[in-house]
């Protein structure tokens, strides 16, 4: 049976072992870390040739160019050399990285495998190298500027300004990164308030300026100081629209017109619309010969700051067909 072979052969492999002294167990031991060592020691002098990833630094320009994508820190290449120096690689130690440096920034989109060649190959003390693993590293810059821009508000989550007035310290700030990203900023540049106003007792909160990747500001935050904004208050008396109404049927609207509240800021005025403002009322099935709706805002005039029905409800009736 293969169990029973395989407890006798280990019994029988075992047997010199047993009932052995301490002593005897430190010299096999030893003469297993001697034989070890004489093997690891032949292996490394022996040459071999296998792929490994070498480290390599880019030289260019700083302070004009700055890069779109994380530049490769690493180039895997096929390389022959003995174990030793394979190992100290291996190991990071005394290990020179291959300097790469770019010329004719931004234009630059890739390196190929035939200029990096001699960089590599002077690099690898101890090293032959053979070739690369991939033929082609790609680049992206774009020139580095730096903008200033003064600050705003942002619009509020609808795309209406806030009703507060806000003193910025300090009143700009200085972008800098890639010139296609800075560029596109706007101007004035918004920003978000974190918290609701109220959140501070004198209208002075911290705000943190963010900004897109790649781009770096002066100044991590900023103070805000808050104060109310005056909102002109109009009301408009207007016919409300039925939506979702049966058209063979007739109904009668109590009260006819619907009254509306609208708040813009003062300089809004002249430019405010009111025929573009639009109140409906939704269809609902009815539980009797009345019924009662609310008024829904549909659409608002542009540079509205603020709207809302003063009419509450109305009473829908159907017209009993003669």
């Amino acid at each position: 049976m293969p169990l029973i072979r395989t407890v006798r052969l280990l019994r029988w492999f075992t047997r010199p072992f047993s009932g052995q002294e301490g002593g005897y167990w430190r010299a096999v031991t030893a003469c297993f870390l001697a034989a070890s060592t004489f093997w690891l020691l032949n292996a490394l002098n022996k040459t071999y040739t296998t792929r490994i990833t070498y480290p390599v630094v880019w030289q260019y320009n700083t302070r004009q160019y700055v890069p779109l994508s994380p530049l490769p820190t690493e180039v895997a290449v096929n390389v022959t050399g003995r174990g030793w120096k394979l190992l100290r690689k291996n190991l990071m130690i005394d290990v020179k990285p291959a300097e790469v440096r770019l010329r004719r920034l931004p234009a630059t989109r890739f390196v190929t495998g035939t200029t990096l060649r001699p960089v590599l190959q002077a690099s690898m003390e101890g090293l032959q190298f053979n070739y690369m693993l991939t033929d082609t590293l790609w680049v992206e810059f774009d020139r580095r500027v730096r903008r200033k821009i003064p600050l705003a508000l942002s619009p509020a989550a609808n795309g209406s300004a806030l009703p507060y007035a806000a003193q910025f310290t300090p009143a700009s700030v200085v972008f800098e990164g890639p010139a296609g990203t800075v560029d596109r900023l706007s101007n004035p540049y918004p920003v978000h308030l974190p918290q609701a106003p109220a959140g501070s007792s004198n209208g002075d909160i911290s705000v943190p300026i963010g900004g897109p990747a790649l781009v770096r500001t002066n100044v991590g935050a900023v103070r805000v100081r808050l104060q109310p904004r005056p909102l002109i208050t109009q009301v408009v008396t207007i016919a409300p629209e039925l939506h979702g109404f049966p058209p063979d049927s007739q109904f009668v609207l109590t009260p006819q017109t619907v009254r509306v509240q609208v708040q813009c800021f003062p300089e809004d005025t002249a430019q405010l619309d009111l025929g573009q403002l639009h109140v409906l009322l939704q269809y609902q099935p009815f539980e009797g010969p009345h019924t009662r709706l609310q008024p829904i805002v549909s659409q608002v005039p542009a540079f509205t700051r603020g709207v809302s029905t003063l009419t509450h409800t109305v009473r829908v009736s159907k017209v009993r067909q003669p």
